[in-house]
């Protein structure tokens, strides 16, 4: 099923401020929390849906990446904003209500725990232009942290494993009350119990992971993707980080990208544009052959539709622009250059552009109609 547009979601415009945002998702998060409507599925759901709005509309990177590609910029292989669970969203976006549910999120209908989220880690991945244009599943070895076998928790003695302390000061405005995570614990509500040797401090050791990525086609330079719970683990109950995947496009031999369109220069020579011929090209769904005809003239841009690069917005695809260049050779045998010394004058050599192809910006304006 599609999903909503985010905005929509939230019940604001593409221009609205974060201020807006933020106050947009704290009424929708408020009116479906699970505290407010215990297990009451349909609001559990937009309740995740407004925390996935949010998470992408306030963050200026992906929120511009949205703008641009909509949902397709975050599919594939768990990506992006989809996907998020309760874990998440408590994780994540507890200190938006101040003081609403008690002083923060209440976790799992009631239990005042807020579950600490491991780091995320990052990594490059370089893709060939026929990747990108394809889609393509990269297995990628990753060392993360995870919690080492044999690592036990406590309960935290000193927030007694709601993962936050509360303190109460004296003011010219009354008593206030504040929260905010516990300094010995970092909030997860449980401290070390017992621990094996190789472990670090926070019961975690080094791992090396395969991991399986699914890109989809269409994919632009620099752009990141989003892995859910692949990056380091947490201590104890938390939950893990996530991977972000880092788009690096390699450049292609004879092909240069421009948007969802690529170009491609192809070099003939004198008697091939004068009888016509037939060219091999590469495109990145492999080669084929072309017809040019006889009389083409340098500069001619020959359209291939559909033989670019997927949108990926779900627009259609790019097509492939073959530019024409016709061979100049700087060397003649005396053979050669007879003929064309006797061509000089030879009325059907002399140029008339304005009688054979359109002029350079009239092919611009027909490639963009």
């Amino acid at each position: 099923m599609a999903k909503r547009d985010y905005y929509e979601i939230l019940g604001v415009s593409k221009g609205a401020s974060d201020a807006e945002i933020k106050k947009a998702y704290r009424k929708k998060a408020i009116e479906y929390h699970p505290d407010k409507n215990p297990d009451n599925k349909e609001a559990e759901a937009k309740f995740k849906e407004a925390a996935e709005a949010y998470e992408v509309l306030s963050n200026p990177d992906k929120k511009a990446r949205y703008d641009q590609f909509g949902h397709q910029a975050f599919e594939g292989g768990g990506f992006g904003g989809g996907g998020m669970n309760m874990d998440d969203i408590f994780s994540q976006f507890g200190d938006i209500f101040g003081g609403a549910f008690g002083g923060g999120f209440s976790g799992f209908g009631g239990g005042g725990q807020r579950r600490a989220k491991g780091s995320n880690l990052r990594i490059r991945v370089k893709l060939t232009l026929e990747e990108i244009a394809n889609g393509v599943e990269k297995k990628i070895k990753v060392k993360r942290k995870v919690q080492a076998p044999g690592t036990t928790y406590k309960t935290c003695a000193t927030c007694h494993g709601t993962g936050q302390v509360t303190r109460i000061a004296n003011t010219i405005l009354g008593r206030m009350q504040t929260s905010a995570p516990c300094n010995v614990c970092g909030g997860a509500g449980q401290t070390i119990d017992k621990k094996p040797a190789d472990a670090d401090a926070q019961g975690l050791k080094v791992v090396e992971e395969t991991v399986s990525i699914k890109i989809p086609a269409g994919v632009v330079d620099d752009m990141q993707l989003k892995v859910s719970g692949k990056g380091n683990d947490a201590p104890g109950n938390g939950i893990a980080g996530d991977l972000i995947v880092l788009i690096e496009e390699e450049p292609h031999q004879k092909l240069q990208r421009e948007g969802d369109n690529l170009h491609y220069d192809m070099y003939i020579s004198y008697p091939e544009a004068v009888l016509g011929t037939s060219k091999e090209i590469d495109t990145v769904t492999g080669k084929v052959r072309i017809k040019v005809e006889a009389g083409v003239q340098s500069g001619k841009i020959l359209r291939l539709r559909s033989k670019g690069v997927p949108n990926i917005n779900g627009y259609g695809r790019g097509d492939l622009l073959v530019h024409v260049n016709v061979w100049t050779p700087k060397e003649l045998n005396k053979q050669q250059r007879e003929f064309f010394e006797n061509m000089m004058n030879d009325d059907n050599f002399t140029p008339r552009p304005e009688s054979s192809d359109k002029s350079f910006f009239e092919k611009v304006k027909d490639m963009f109609s």
